[in-house]
């Protein structure tokens, strides 16, 4: 696992998922992992950071998760980074509505650490 380290952003305003997908993602995936706790910190790091995939939460206050994916795609440098949804919601609907805003993943909450980095990789093709 985590032949390949990439750059990834969690936007989580929940403290205690950011440490879950960061230590998940960099101990078991291998992957440098910065975290935002609120939608603008997350896009300006990520602006700054330039992953090349950003964990996005669906829930939060202020800006939420599509509000946040829509200003990133106005962003040149951050336009074509891959965003991955996470969400607590699991109803085929929710799932559903969440793919047609243009992520190329959704990641339930709660999820596996262990599993973590592996989802993320399936989602997006990545072959570790």
């Amino acid at each position: 696992m985590g032949t390949s380290r990439r750059c990834v952003v969690v936007v989580d305003d929940d403290p205690s998922i950011r440490e879950v997908a960061a230590l998940s993602l960099s101990a078991v995936g291998g992957h440098d992992v910065r975290t935002a706790g609120d939608g603008a910190d997350g896009v300006e790091l990520a602006r700054q950071v330039r992953p090349d995939v950003i964990l996005l939460d669906v829930m939060m206050p202020t800006h939420d998760g599509p509000t946040v994916l829509a200003r990133i795609r106005t962003i040149d440098v951050l336009r074509d980074v891959p965003v991955v949804f996470l969400t607590a919601k699991v109803g085929a609907q929710d799932i559903r509505k969440l793919d047609g805003l243009g992520a190329v993943g959704v990641i339930t909450k709660p999820f596996d650490p262990l599993a973590l980095p592996q989802r993320l990789a399936d989602v997006l093709g990545w072959d570790e």
